[in-house]
């Protein structure tokens, strides 16, 4: 709202502005055209009017420029705001897919120990079995020797 009121400030100021250089012109053409011969005063404020005609101008064209730079600067300013706000959220996004990866890297260290003690605990019995297995066969070893003699 208040950006709105400064433009409808400076636009009325260079409106000003604009007209008292057409008048300036005007009166200056009018001089130039009726008055052949004036006295030093009148020369003097004729030149004085053409000066600040020109400074007018001049006053003009910087504003015109300062309003194109402020512009670009409002410009710049929000595309850098709106990259931020992009810098952001990707960083963001980067920070929640770590955690993700994290938090599967973890589970899946769970899930392999877990993995780990069953093939542990598979082994141990298996070892087991083997060394049931063979006295099994000693006995058998034993006992059919006993039968054979």
């Amino acid at each position: 709202m208040e950006e709105r009121g400064g433009n409808e400030r400076w636009s009325a100021a260079i409106a000003n502005i604009s007209e008292i250089s057409n008048n300036l012109d005007s009166l200056q053409n009018l001089l130039i055209k009726k008055a052949v011969y004036v006295d030093q005063d009148t020369f003097n404020k004729a030149s004085l009017t053409s000066d600040q005609a020109r400074t007018i101008k001049v006053l003009e064209q910087r504003v015109e420029t300062l309003e194109r730079e402020l512009d670009a600067a409002i410009s710049a300013a929000a595309r850098a705001r709106t990259e931020k706000r992009q810098a952001e959220a990707g960083q963001k996004a980067a920070e929640l897919r770590a955690q993700e990866i994290t938090k599967e890297l973890e589970n899946t260290t769970k899930v392999f120990e877990l993995h780990m003690e069953e093939l542990r605990a598979k082994q141990d019995e298996i070892a087991k079995r083997d060394n049931e297995i063979k006295l099994l066969e000693a006995i058998i070893q034993t006992l059919g020797g006993k039968e054979s003699t």
